[in-house]
């Protein structure tokens, strides 16, 4: 029972490089883990001054730096609770979550003060800014650093990260120093992280990817990681030599294949490729081994749990599937309705248990419930199955699954029978209203460059490998589809922007 701040190990690590910065290609900073030690030390002092007591809340919305890492270890180490935001989310928007969480503090980039200013004062929370750059109003170290750690209980929580949730107002999930450590332990050692690794990071740390899987695990083994603002194409080939580890969405994975500079030489260097936030097509890990003999590791988490499932480090790492649950980890699949746990192939609804999930949302006792049953097991909202080797397969969100005519279909099936047309890039299925049907299976399709084909094409393509109601009623083609900053296709996006396609 500890401040998760302590599993960092900062004093006796002092001297290693935790952080090589990038902007533009080029290292513009190095830093030690004394030195960022010294600089949430800075911000710690920074808090303090701010009034921010052990369990207040800080909201930050700034763009990746280290020094954006800093606060966030400063968070911890004072006791507070920390709130990132998605950069994306507009000024306007941020008064929600400023009055949701009634924040203590807010971290914004110097041209949002004017927006935030009045809700802040309204509730009672200072102001400090923070750029691109790292530079700003928390940075201005005025007095002595404090380097103080606030003692924190196993329940305590540690931050609180907002569900960006289809429908309602966004769900602040409560994550305790329990919570993301004991994550962080399992991952590293089922990953074999050690202090010898290098992390080519390149994720958002708004987000549990980028901060607790990514961060969190590389600073509790006293690895280094290589950061990058954003992804970068010709950054990402120039620094792969240099990384043991990538940790990244299906999207970084897409582009690097498009670039005829990858290639085995080029990733000699890495042991270990990981994929998560969305799910990683079939095709694009086969196209990956093939062409670098790496198998990418994918993995299966959200923001109330952490990571849930993983492939194996050795042993077979399985097109399409998750993998197998995590240490201390239970999973189990369940019918939607009646909650009963399904026998082994059958589809149904996953839910977890275990130290990594999360205690509830953010004063939303109802949405609690519903959703944390009173043995411990969270319901995700996702569809999946266990296979006969015990290897978990997401099939989709709950919500995605279209009924038709009484009918159910998984998206998923339908979507992997397009994806097998040689003409076909990705594809997204989804429900759309539907006078007779209740809702029809509507596919939305993005081509190959260059590939062409019509809908007829695509019906017939399909006919003789699907059952007839979950033919597509329709055949829309996109140049791209709509996705959130992770690379998660928006299905909802897509069902409002079609939603009377079958009107008459």
């Amino acid at each position: 029972m500890s401040n998760l701040f302590e599993s960092f190990r900062f004093a006796e690590r002092a001297e290693r490089t935790v952080i090589d910065s990038y902007r533009d290609g080029q290292c513009v900073a190095s830093y030690t883990y004394g030195k960022l030690r010294d600089m949430a030390a800075d911000y710690a002092a920074e808090l303090d001054r701010a009034g921010v007591k052990p369990g207040d809340r800080i909201v930050v919305r700034v763009e990746k730096s280290v020094e954006a890492l800093a606060v966030y270890l400063a968070s911890l180490q004072r006791g507070a609770v920390f709130v990132p935001l998605n950069t994306a989310y507009r000024p306007q928007e941020v008064e929600y979550f400023l009055r949701d969480s009634g924040a203590r503090l807010v971290v914004c980039d110097p041209s949002d003060v004017e927006a935030v200013a009045s809700v802040a004062a309204e509730i009672g929370a200072e102001v400090r800014t923070l750029d691109s750059s790292g530079q700003g109003s928390i940075t201005n170290v005025t007095g002595d650093r404090n380097y103080d750690i606030v003692p924190r209980e196993d329940k305590d929580l540690a931050a609180i990260l907002y569900t960006s949730g289809t429908t309602g107002k966004p769900k602040g999930a409560m994550l305790s120093h329990a919570n993301l450590r004991s994550n962080a332990e399992a991952l590293k050692e089922l990953w074999r992280m050690g202090e010898d690794d290098v992390l080519l990071h390149a994720l958002p740390i708004y987000h549990v990817h980028g901060l607790f899987v990514g961060c969190n695990q590389m600073m509790m083994v006293g690895a280094r990681m290589l950061f990058l603002p954003k992804f970068e194409l010709d950054s990402m080939i120039a620094l792969l030599p240099s990384a043991t580890v990538l940790m990244g969405i299906p999207t970084f994975y897409t582009r690097l294949l498009g670039d005829p500079r990858l290639d085995r030489d080029l990733v000699a260097n890495i042991r270990l490729f990981i994929s998560g936030s969305a799910p990683l097509l079939a095709e694009t890990h086969v196209e990956w081994q093939e062409r670098t003999g790496h198998a990418i590791l994918e993995r299966y988490g959200m923001t109330e749990t952490g990571m849930n499932t993983s492939n194996p480090y050795d042993g077979e790492r399985r097109a399409g599937t998750v993998g197998f649950p995590l240490p201390g980890v239970e999973l189990r699949v369940t019918h939607p309705e009646t909650g009963e746990e399904l026998p082994q192939g059958e589809i149904g609804m996953i839910e977890v248990r275990g130290p990594n999930v999360f205690s509830g949302y953010w004063q939303m006792p109802e949405k609690t419930a519903a959703e944390l049953r009173e043995n411990g097991f969270f319901i995700t909202g996702d569809l999946g199955k266990i296979d006969e080797r015990g290897y978990v397969h997401i099939v989709g969100r709950g919500k995605d699954l279209v009924i038709t005519g009484g009918l159910n279909v998984y998206p998923k099936e339908v979507e992997i029978e397009i994806d097998a047309i040689p003409q076909v890039q990705e594809s997204a299925v989804i429900g759309l209203p539907h006078a007779d049907f209740g809702e029809a299976v509507t596919a939305v399709i993005v081509l190959r460059k260059g590939e062409t084909l019509e809908e007829a094409d695509v019906i017939a393509a399909l006919k003789p490998r699907l059952a007839s109601f979950k033919l597509p009623k329709r055949v829309i083609f996109l140049p791209e589809l709509p996705r959130n900053t992770m690379g998660k296709v928006q299905k909802a996006e897509l069902r409002n922007i079609y939603a009377g396609l079958y009107k008459a």
